[in-house]
C-alpha cells in the first residue's frame, strides 16, 4: 500500500510517500514546501501530488493538529467528518485552515484514494483528569470543552515508541520523557507508553518558551496589558504568538542558531534567550519526573533537540541529581545528518557512563507515523 504523508504547518508542507507492507515503510518521493502563506498550500499540495503520481497513491495521510474532544484516534474523512473537522478551526486558527486547505486539494486530486486524518491531540487524549483540567469553573469547562488537550502528539508516540525498541523494553512500567523541541516546543510524560502529562494545553500556547510563543504567563498579566494598553485581542493573539518567545526576549531571531553565533558573539539578550529557553524544558523535566516518579529514560528530538548539542547540554546541566548524565563526546558527534532514518541507523545514545537515566537523540519523523497509523486503519 502507498500512502501519501502531508504534513502541513503554519508556514510549510511536508511531503513523503510511503510503500507500506509488513511493519515497514520504504520512501519512494519526498518533499518540502517552506515560507507558505495561506494562498500557498493548495499549490503546494498540488505540487506534491504531481511529484508523486507516477509512483501510484492508494491513501493520503493528513495531520491535523487539534482533533477537539470527539477526535482521538485515526479517522476516515468522510463528507460528515470533514465539516465537524472545519467546525474545529476556532480552536486552532493557526493550523487547522490551513490542514483543511491541503485536505480539500488532495480530495479534489485523488478523488479514489481513502483520507486519513491523524490528530496531534490524539496522543495525549489519555491524560488523566487531574493532569487535563483547568481549576475553572466546572460547569463552564464541561460546556466549552475547556481542557489541556497538548500537541505534538505525533512525534511524541513515534519518538517513545522507538525509544522503547532502543531500549529493548515493553511499555509496562517504563517512565519516559520526551522532548520535541522546535520552533514548536512540548515535554510529554509517558507511563506505560501512555502520555500522563504535556506541557502544551488547550492550545499550542501554554508551555515552554518557544520561537515566538511566550509559553506559561500569568493570566492577570495578560488582563494587565488589555486594561493598560488598550489592544485588541487579535493584537494580544499576535503578541503572545507571534512576537514574543526566543524572537520577543533576543529582539534578533527565533531560531537558535542565530542566537547561538550572537550569544558567542557577546550578545546578552541572545543569552538571555537560550539560557530562559533551557531552563523553561530543564524545570519541566524535573516536574514530571516527579510525576512519573522516577524517569528510565529521555529523548530529544523536533529541530532544535536534533541539531544542538550546545542546548542538549544547557538543559541537562544541573540535573545529576535526578541520575541525568550528558556525555560531551557523544553529546557532540550526535547530529541529524549523520542519523538518517533507516533500518540500519544505529540511533544516538548521548547518555554518560554512570548515569541512571538514558539520553537519547532521536530524529522526528511524522510522516512516517501518519503513514504508519493510516494504514493500520486501512488494513484493520
Amino acid at each position: 500500500m502507498n500512502v501519501l504523508s502531508l504534513n502541513a504547518g503554519s508556514s510549510s508542507l511536508k511531503y513523503r510517500l510511503f510503500r507500506v507492507s509488513e511493519g515497514s515503510e520504504e520512501v519512494l518521493c519526498q518533499g518540502e514546501g517552506e515560507r507558505l502563506t495561506a494562498p500557498d498550500f493548495s499549490a503546494a499540495t498540488r505540487k506534491a501530488i504531481e511529484e508523486c503520481q507516477s509512483h501510484g497513491i492508494d491513501a493520503v495521510g493528513h495531520r491535523f493538529v487539534h482533533g477537539g474532544p470527539d477526535f482521538f484516534k485515526p479517522t476516515l474523512v468522510t463528507d460528515e467528518v470533514r465539516e465537524r473537522l472545519r467546525g474545529l478551526s476556532e480552536l486552532d486558527p493557526l493550523h487547522n485552515p490551513t490542514e483543511m486547505a491541503v485536505m480539500e486539494e488532495a480530495r479534489r486530486m485523488l478523488p479514489e484514494a481513502p483520507t486519513i486524518a491523524v490528530f496531534d491531540t490524539a496522543f495525549h487524549h489519555t491524560l488523566p483528569e487531574v493532569a487535563s483540567r483547568y481549576a475553572l469553573p466546572f460547569d463552564l469547562s464541561e460546556r466549552l470543552g475547556l481542557r489541556r488537550y497538548g500537541f505534538h502528539g505525533i512525534s511524541h508516540r513515534y519518538a517513545s515508541e522507538r525509544l522503547l525498541q532502543l531500549m529493548g523494553r515493553a511499555p509496562e512500567g517504563t517512565k519516559l520523557i520526551t522532548c520535541h523541541l522546535g520552533s514548536g516546543a512540548s515535554l510529554c510524560a509517558i507511563r506505560d507508553g501512555r502520555s500522563v502529562d504535556t506541557s502544551m494545553g488547550m492550545t499550542p500556547l501554554e508551555g515552554l518558551a518557544m520561537g515566538t510563543r511566550c509559553g506559561d504567563v500569568d493570566p492577570g498579566l495578560l488582563l494587565y496589558l488589555l486594561r493598560t494598553q488598550h489592544i485588541s485581542v487579535d493584537e494580544l493573539d499576535d503578541l503572545l504568538n507571534r512576537k514574543s518567545g526566543l524572537l520577543g526576549l533576543s529582539g534578533r531571531s527565533a531560531d537558535v542558531r542565530d542566537l547561538e553565533e550572537a550569544a558567542g558573539a557577546g550578545d546578552t539578550r541572545a543569552a538571555l534567550a537560550l539560557d530562559l529557553f533551557a531552563y523553561r524544558v530543564r524545570k519541566y523535566i524535573g516536574a514530571y519526573a516527579a510525576v512519573l516518579e522516577g524517569v528510565d529514560a529521555i529523548a530529544f528530538t523536533g529541530g532544535i533537540g536534533e541539531h544542538s548539542a550546545s542546548m542538549r547540554a544547557r538543559i541537562c546541566q544541573g540535573l545529576g541529581f535526578l541520575g541525568i548524565a550528558l556525555d560531551d563526546t557523544l553529546n557532540k558527534a550526535a547530529s541529524h545528518e549523520s542519523a538518517q532514518i533507516s533500518p540500519a541507523f544505529s540511533f544516538p545514545r548521548i547518555g554518560g557512563q554512570g548515569g541512571a537515566v538514558q539520553l537519547w537523540m532521536i530524529p522526528a519523523d511524522e510522516e512516517r507515523q501518519i503513514a504508519r497509523e493510516a494504514a493500520a486503519l486501512l488494513q484493520a
